[in-house]
């Protein structure tokens, strides 16, 4: 949805409709993630059974692992998009896009681990404008630098910051007679984020996990476009993992 079009929402019930609406969004995918890493965690149940003996050999391999510096790699889908810094419930359309990259997982103790990445992944999002319609793309080297909380066996919780670097954009204006692309690989704007990451993981065996996050930028980028304000990056995603070691 335009900003532009945003902004003409002067009713009181207008408003009203567009906050349920943008409300109802976010919470249909938040039951999406929750329901889906359940279903997963219920499967890993069958790997990490508390009622099953554990041989020697499980047991001093459990130990090494907490030792063990492991790495692996990732590879998953994004739904993105860009909301105002200034008002959070206003948000353009979304876009789709996959990130991939190289994991590791450094443990601290047996309930807790540092999870630094390396990824690429493709963000953006869609407007509507009165002079047509823009889908923006963005591609960029995500470092999280994630902390890794066992809240269960099989279960884990991601938090922390995440230096996002900007590679290059393409844009793309249809106003339906002409559709027109640009390329960009020195943006104007900001190159460099500091984004904030929260997310759980499911561990479904030894090498193989899913995961599902939630990504924003914590400073804000100037727009110089008339429609869209001074905004932020914002993107869910969800990916499997695979462990080498």
């Amino acid at each position: 949805m335009c900003y532009e079009k945003i902004n003409q929402l002067n009713k009181p019930f207008a408003k009203v409709l567009f906050l349920a609406i943008v409300n109802t969004t976010i919470m249909k995918k938040l039951q999406l993630l929750v329901l889906g890493l359940l279903f997963a965690g219920s499967v890993s149940a069958q790997y990490y059974s508390p009622g099953q003996p554990r041989s020697r050999r499980h047991v001093a391999r459990s130990q090494r692992d907490e030792s063990v510096v492991k790495v692996g790699a990732t590879v998953g889908l994004n739904t993105s998009n860009i909301i105002d810094a200034n008002n959070s419930y206003r948000s353009t359309g979304t876009v789709s896009g996959f990130n991939a990259g190289l994991t590791f997982d450094a443990p601290v103790n047996y309930f807790v681990s540092f999870a630094p990445e390396v990824v690429y992944s493709q963000k953006g999002y869609f407007a509507e404008t009165t002079d047509g319609n823009l889908t923006q793309h963005f591609n960029f080297i995500d470092v999280p630098l994630l902390a890794k909380f066992k809240l269960a066996p099989g279960f884990n919780f991601l938090v922390g910051p995440q230096l996002s670097f900007l590679v290059s954009s393409n844009a793309t204006f249809d106003n339906g007679f002409v559709i027109a692309n640009e390329n960009n690989y020195n943006s104007q704007s900001n190159s460099v984020y500091i984004d904030g990451v929260v997310g759980l993981s499911v561990d479904l065996g030894r090498y193989v996990d899913l995961h599902g996050r939630y990504a924003i930028d914590l400073n804000q980028t100037t727009s110089n476009s008339t429609v869209l304000p001074n905004y932020r990056n914002q993107v869910w995603q969800f990916g499997i993992g695979l462990k080498f070691n």
